[in-house]
């Protein structure tokens, strides 16, 4: 069979009577889906090419496209379904692994659907953010077991010896999106958008543009297992190190990043040659068991002089608290969980989809362990995968992380559509691309102030939120499940949230 068989995904329908065949579509689809016939002088949709990402709707001065998913459908079969039939289909005509981008969009249970907060009434009156402060700050890293104070003359103060903390003026961080995987015009505006916000951004495993350097203390750099970019500067650049070892779109395996992407720019940022494949092995090589982890954190901590916190990035998967627990007694000063709705630039959609758990449950997991062993204050949880807005960051505070990472809404607050195509490096936003021609779609100054406005309002709705429950300080909700309560879920599922059923009270 020589003709393609899959359907197209979406539809392109033009309103002839408003197109005025100005021909704006056909120069900025990056995939080909609109041409001017000039005989005709009519414009053409070829609606198999289309990938949804909606740009030139958005650009149409007339509103004459609209972008519809195909009506079409085959026969029903619960087992048999339309994807599974597409996805048999593309195989067979490729041969290959089918790819994605973006996270998980299976519909597996999303929890936080299912977690309603509490509020206060008569005996513990709420409070009015707009009348009284509201602390939202939030320090990240290893605390003592114990405080010590002493007197001076001076007054009082802390006798005992503190680490270096990581201070957030928000408990809300920018996840890891490596310069190669997004434009550097998307990293600019993650990194200012961060500064100014006064909360930090991690540059993935691609190493730190020569541009990015200074800001660097509102970045987190990281290592990963194809050490791409790592040397003592990029380092010494940052102010806080992380270590990956996994993400949750796909847990276990390695990173791919094309060499059409690697341009000169990425090829000195990385330290590859220029327009090969940078290939990050599945494990790093260096590391086997938690005694080989606690040799890297220490080598790093020992190479910037003790003054950085480091910690350890993975993916939510089955003995998630286990793995923690080892981490933080190898010495990381903070964890970072990625679930299974964790966004990525291109991952098999096989291991996408089917590898990996919740974050909810990773979080009330990790949190409970950690408790268990008494060892909870010797690193911090930053939690990510999935997170869509401040009622989901809120909840995952109540149910035991001290910060979350958000990267697929950061990348939809600058105009990202989520049509999962982020690997083909032709995205007409000029987010998750490295052509020249739309890179330039994306305007630093704006993409950063939309970022900024993003944290803002989530930060306002958070402090709502903790005064409707009678509570000044994120701090004083950080794993305090009795504010939470279910609703729709089993008793297995409550058991393992560590929350009471809706309707059971204190």
């Amino acid at each position: 069979m020589a003709k393609k068989t899959v359907p197209s995904e979406f539809i392109i329908e033009r309103d002839d009577e408003k197109c005025i065949t100005c021909q704006v579509c056909c120069r900025m689809c990056s995939n080909d889906v609109h041409t001017y016939d000039p005989e005709l002088d009519e414009v053409n949709s070829d609606s198999t090419k289309c990938v949804g990402c909606h740009f030139c709707e958005m650009l149409c001065p007339t509103g004459a496209i609209t972008v519809k998913r195909n009506p079409s459908e085959f026969k029903i079969n619960a087992n048999w379904t339309a994807r599974v039939i597409n996805d048999i289909t593309k195989q067979a005509e490729t041969g290959g692994v089918l790819l994605t981008g973006m996270g998980c969009d299976r519909p597996y249970p999303i929890y936080w659907d299912h977690i309603l907060l509490n509020a206060s009434q008569v005996t513990n009156p709420s409070i009015d953010p707009l009348r009284e402060p509201m602390e939202l700050r939030t320090y990240l890293g290893r605390k003592p077991d114990r405080i010590e104070l002493e007197s001076s003359d001076d007054g009082p103060g802390i006798k005992t010896q503190l680490g270096t903390q990581l201070k957030l003026e928000t408990p809300i961080l920018f996840s890891a999106m490596s310069y190669g995987s997004i434009s550097l015009n998307a990293c600019i505006s993650l990194a200012r958008a961060a500064t100014e916000a006064g909360t930090l951004y991690n540059t993935g495993e691609g190493g730190l543009h020569r541009d990015l350097y200074k800001y660097g203390q509102n970045t987190i750099v990281q290592v990963a297992s194809g050490r791409f970019g790592v040397h003592k500067e990029y380092l010494e650049a940052g102010a806080a190190i992380e270590i990956k070892i996994g993400q949750g779109a796909k847990p276990g395996i390695g990173g791919h990043l094309p060499g059409e992407k690697v341009s000169e720019e990425i090829s000195q940022t990385r330290m590859i040659p220029e327009g090969t494949d940078a290939l990050s092995p599945a494990p790093h090589h260096d590391i086997y068991s938690i005694e080989d982890l606690r040799q890297l954190i220490f080598a790093l901590k020992e190479a910037t002089r003790y003054r950085k916190p480091v910690g350890v990035k993975i993916a939510a998967v089955h003995n998630v608290a286990p793995i923690a627990s080892g981490i933080v007694r190898a010495g990381a000063d903070f964890v970072a969980i990625d679930g299974i709705r964790g966004g990525t630039g291109a991952a098999p959609t096989v291991i996408r989809d089917n590898v990996g758990i919740p974050i909810e449950l990773a979080i009330a997991a990790v949190d409970s362990r950690l408790r268990e062993e008494g060892i909870r204050n010797q690193a911090s949880i930053i939690a990510g995968g999935g997170f869509r807005n401040s009622s989901d960051v809120i909840k995952a505070i109540a149910l035991g992380a001290d910060a979350v990472y958000i990267a697929t809404a950061a990348l939809v607050a600058m105009g990202c559509h989520v049509c999962q195509k982020c690997y083909t490096g032709k995205c007409n936003w000029g987010i998750a691309t490295q052509d020249p021609y739309l890179t330039k779609r994306l305007n630093p100054e704006i993409g950063t102030r939309r970022l900024v406005n993003l944290l803002r309002a989530w930060s306002l709705e958070i402090k709502e939120m903790l005064g409707g429950m009678g509570i000044n300080a994120i701090e004083s909700l950080r794993g305090n499940r009795e504010q939470l309560r279910g609703v729709g879920l089993t008793d297995t599922d409550l058991k393992l949230l560590g929350i009471k059923p809706a309707g059971e009270a204190w």
